[in-house]
């Protein structure tokens, strides 16, 4: 017992050690071209999406709707972002990606660096221990969102 007990700490250490170091690479890249981490993460969502309500991008990120007011300023302020009306809802705005192209050749460095680094990591497991990984990690993430459900 006292073995399974000890891998399982081990394991939640490097899951946190992993959740640091994403965190720290985020915070890296954002800096490097002159955003915070938040307003990085932003961005990308914006990229991937075209467009979502700032409670949209407040819930995918965790962040409050006050925070998220100061994160969404700054990115229509370098032209990143703009504000249309919602056609869905009078009441709501949605914050749109501007200048899509400029923002993915900013990213796109770190981006494929780290890409590029994690696909060595990869070719050194086979299929099958992939497969498991994926599992694991997708297993992982939706106990974390749910986790995270239940405090808010």
């Amino acid at each position: 017992m006292a073995d399974q007990a000890s891998l399982q700490q081990n394991m939640y250490a490097l899951l946190r050690e992993l959740a640091s170091g994403i965190v720290a690479f985020e915070g890296a890249a954002a800096h490097s071209v002159g955003m915070t981490a938040a307003e990085r993460k932003c961005a990308e969502l914006l990229l991937e999406k075209g467009k979502l309500t700032p409670s949209e991008l407040a819930e995918a990120t965790g962040m409050t709707s006050g925070a998220m007011t100061g994160i969404v300023d700054r990115l229509v302020r370098a032209g990143y972002a703009v504000r249309v009306a919602n056609p869905d809802d009078r009441r709501s705005v949605l914050v749109q990606v501007r200048r899509a192209s400029q923002l993915a050749v900013r990213f796109g460095p770190f981006d494929s660096a780290l890409t590029a680094a994690m696909d060595q990591v990869h070719a050194s497991y086979s299929r099958k221990e992939r497969d498991l990984i994926r599992r694991y990690l997708t297993e992982l993430i939706t106990t974390v969102r749910c986790e995270t459900d239940k405090h808010r």
